[in-house]
């Protein structure tokens, strides 16, 4: 592989999927991207201020994760599935009590007023 086609391979393409405006401070909200749901968590006094999840629960099948409680264990930010409270890193998408369950996550960007995933 030469360094171009690896500079392509690395190239991440950006897809606005609401306004800052839609943001709940501490909480989240939910967005549509590519057929998949995606939970935005927007933690203001934070410098990465933004997270994004996918909203799936691979516990219970239910698209709940969006409307988990954000805070943090074991030194490691985290929402609670509101059905079986387990605990998901918002950085890495991993389950602190299971390492069978993960959730994806998507780089996330504010532009402008703009939320942004970043989508392969």
């Amino acid at each position: 592989m030469n360094l171009s086609d690896a500079a392509v391979k690395t190239q991440e393409n950006w897809q606005a999927v609401c306004q800052a405006d839609d943001l709940v401070a501490d909480s989240g909200v939910v967005v549509w991207l590519d057929g998949a749901q995606v939970a935005l968590f927007y933690l203001p006094e934070l410098e990465q201020s933004l997270y994004a999840v996918d909203n799936r629960d691979p516990r219970s099948g239910a698209n709940i994760i969006g409307r988990g409680l954000v805070g943090s264990l074991q030194g490691e930010l985290v929402v609670a599935a509101p059905l079986y409270k387990q605990h998901f890193s918002l950085v890495s998408g991993a389950c602190l009590e299971d390492a069978g369950q993960r959730l994806r996550v998507w780089a996330v960007r504010l532009k402008g007023g703009a939320v942004e995933l970043a989508v392969a």
